[in-house]
């Protein structure tokens, strides 16, 4: 079997690639640019960068297999960076990572896979897919400290079917010792944390350059409306944060809500941001359907616990309503729904709810 390998420059995909020559299958190399410096070259900071395109073009040769670098800036521009602005001006936390797999990362390569003659998809992802009569399963990783499925959450049957995810039944320490046995450059390479196309800088910096909305001055006010201080950007400010407030108080304050249409930061105390449940959207379920049972657990941030939860929809929406009161409900970033080891699909957090 040929599989088209999406390498990112890491140890993952590095040792991804090398597991299915092991398997036996016919194996291609690919990296996309999804942002680019001056003169249209790769990014030299954060992820996806020149040195990340070398690393993994250099695996690629150490492997002895063939290796291209596809085109997809247009693309990533339009559906990663221009909504993560927008999100940001709309008072949101927004997750890119999340909107590339959603909007270019697979549809990109599923494609590609096609047209390159290949039959499966491999990435790096710490996360495990399954077969069974019900259909394809997508689920948590081996190694807990590392699982990658709550950004996988998009991937339906189709994609599912296609894609394979080798180092997900492995340990990353496993993952490391696999690439030094095989003398990858890779193999102590760190993750990278970073976004592509911030590079150097801030994240708060490229907003307020390519997205001045967001840097408008503004009103901290306390939850009875009070003014306590002022601002230079809502850009500064996701819900829950306490440091860099710039306001005194005679206890801890968070921030509870942002009002990017008065340009409003609203502050109050740690219980105050507890709520009850929250609304999601853009929800996608993994078996093409929502599950039967009502009764899941919700992971509401990337390293976050999931905790248990009841959905119900709502028009568009599903209304996610927890056990026990959370902190974590930040409107933009994804809730993605779990039954044990198992991902059932997920969405972006519209807002909490308040009762």
């Amino acid at each position: 079997m040929k599989a088209l390998v999406a390498m990112s420059g890491g140890v993952d995909s590095s040792v991804a690639a090398a597991l299915m020559l092991e398997q036996g299958h016919d194996v291609v190399g690919v990296t996309l640019k999804q942002w680019e410096g001056p003169g249209g070259a790769l990014p030299t900071a954060g992820c996806c960068t020149v040195g990340d395109a070398e690393d993994a073009r250099r695996a690629a040769a150490q492997l002895d297999i063939p290796y291209y670098v596809l085109d997809y800036v247009d693309e990533f521009r339009h559906a990663v960076v221009d909504r993560f602005g927008e999100q940001y001006a709309a008072g949101r936390t927004p997750n890119p990572c999340i909107e590339c797999n959603r909007k270019v990362r697979f549809r990109a390569l599923l494609e590609r896979t096609a047209e390159l003659g290949c039959e499966i998809l491999v990435t790096g992802h710490h996360a495990r897919i399954t077969h069974d009569d019900d259909g394809w399963h997508l689920r948590t990783a081996t190694d807990p400290d590392k699982d990658q499925s709550y950004v996988l959450h998009m991937l339906d049957q189709t994609a599912l079917a296609q894609v394979r995810l080798p180092v997900g039944e492995m340990s990353k320490t496993d993952v490391r010792e696999h690439a030094r046995r095989l003398g990858l450059r890779t193999a102590d390479k760190p993750d990278s944390q970073d976004l592509c196309f911030v590079g150097h800088g801030d994240y708060r910096d490229f907003l307020r350059e390519h997205f001045p909305d967001v840097a408008g001055p503004g009103d901290i006010v306390d939850t009875d409306g009070t003014v306590v201080g002022t601002h230079a950007g809502t850009v500064d400010f996701t819900i829950g944060q306490r440091k860099g407030l710039g306001v005194t108080a005679p206890e801890p304050r968070y921030v509870v809500d942002i009002k990017p249409s008065t340009a409003t930061i609203v502050i109050g105390r740690k219980e105050e941001l507890l709520a009850p449940g929250c609304e999601v959207e853009e929800v996608s379920w993994v078996a093409g359907h929502p599950p039967a049972n009502p009764e899941v657990t919700v992971k509401l941030r990337y390293r976050s616990d999931a905790v248990p939860a009841s959905i119900e929809p709502a028009g568009e929406q599903w209304l996610t309503r927890f056990s026990v009161p959370q902190r974590g409900v930040t409107p933009g970033q994804a809730a993605v729904f779990y039954r044990g080891d198992e991902v059932l699909g997920g969405g972006t957090i519209a807002g909490r709810l308040e009762s």
